[in-house]
Order: C-alpha cells, then sequence, then structure tokens
C-alpha cells in the first residue's frame, strides 16, 4: 500500500514497543509555561496508564514529545493518541480562552524490532532535552524521564543504555526548541 502524502502511514502490530513523536500544529510552541507542560507531562503518564502502555522513557516540550512504550496491542495506540491530544488540547485552550484552536497536528511512531535500537532510542528520549539545548544535564529537566531513571534504574542498566550511541538513529525531531520557549525556565 502506498503511503498516504499527507500523513504519516500507521502500521502498528498486535504488540511491541514502539517510538512515538507528536507534533503541536504548525509547531508552534503552545505548551511553553511549566503548567503548560505540567499539563501535557501528567496527561502523558497517566493516559498511557489507562490505555495499557508502559512508558520506559519520555520527553515533552512546547511544540512536540516523544515517548518510548511497551503494549500488549499496538493497533490501539491511534485511540490512545487521540484521547491524549483531545483532552490536552481542551484544557490548554480553556486555559489560554482560545476556544476550537487547533492545537495538535500529527504523531509518528515506529515499533522498535531490535535490542541494539530499543537501547539506542531509550537513550535519545531520555536525553532529549540536551540535545535541544534546553538543559546541559537531561535529569535537571521536570518535563521528561531522565530524573526518574537516574533514580529508578540500576547503574548498571544505566551505563548500559547510554553506551548505545543515538546520534545517528532516525526519529522526528526537526523541532526548534529554545530554553527561551519555556517561560520561567
Amino acid at each position: 500500500m502506498p503511503a498516504w502524502p499527507h500523513a504519516p502511514l500507521h502500521k502498528l502490530a498486535a504488540g511491541g514497543v514502539y517510538i512515538v513523536t507528536a507534533a503541536t500544529y504548525k509547531r508552534a510552541p503552545l505548551f511553553r509555561t511549566g503548567l503548560c507542560l505540567k499539563i501535557l507531562h501528567d496527561a502523558l503518564l497517566t493516559l498511557s496508564s489507562e490505555h495499557g502502555w508502559d512508558l520506559q522513557a519520555w520527553a515533552v516540550f512546547p511544540n512536540h514529545f516523544h515517548f518510548v512504550a511497551a503494549s500488549k496491542d499496538g493497533r490501539f495506540l491511534p485511540q490512545f493518541i487521540q484521547h491524549l491530544h483531545s483532552s490536552t488540547a481542551r484544557e490548554l485552550n480553556e486555559r489560554d480562552m482560545l476556544a476550537g484552536r487547533k492545537v495538535w497536528f500529527q504523531y509518528w511512531e515506529t515499533r522498535i524490532t531490535n535490542q541494539r535500537s530499543y537501547f539506542a532510542r531509550l537513550h535519545y528520549v531520555h536525553e532529549n532535552a540536551v540535545y535541544h539545548g534546553i538543559v546541559s544535564r537531561a535529569a535537571n529537566y521536570p518535563w521528561c524521564s531522565a530524573g526518574w531513571f537516574e533514580r529508578k534504574a540500576s547503574p548498571a542498566f544505566r551505563k548500559m543504555v547510554f553506551s548505545f550511541p543515538c546520534d545517528r538513529i532516525s526519529i522526528q525531531d526537526a523541532f526548534e526548541v529554545k530554553a527561551a520557549d519555556i517561560e520561567g525556565s
């Protein structure tokens, strides 16, 4: 089946681990305050669990987010993303008094099929705030999993994950994000 030229083709399998990236409409930094980032961050953590997705790495920013998660049935990813996008758009628009504003654009997912790829993507998502130049140490960025990973994972596992290079993996991440986009940072 040829890919639809205006949106990513979602090829979902019965189960597995996926990396997901979603972007705001026109990549606008709509989640620019700490409160807005908290809304998105908390919704991601809550709804992933409600929809049967085991989050393993995540990072949210003013204009996009990434996560790595496992599910027994990947075919339900669209329902999870739709719920996340609609609930966060509603809450953000209510907060900004802009009813009906388009908040989200689209999302991309990739099923991770080998261990090396999995570890490289965990590394990438945990360190994404550093990649974007927002912080020099990812664990200092409160809206990502790096601090959680530092506290919860064994030192040996952390060392192993961070030993996998992530500079050559293909992830949709051409999002300009600056610390100045986050009010109060």
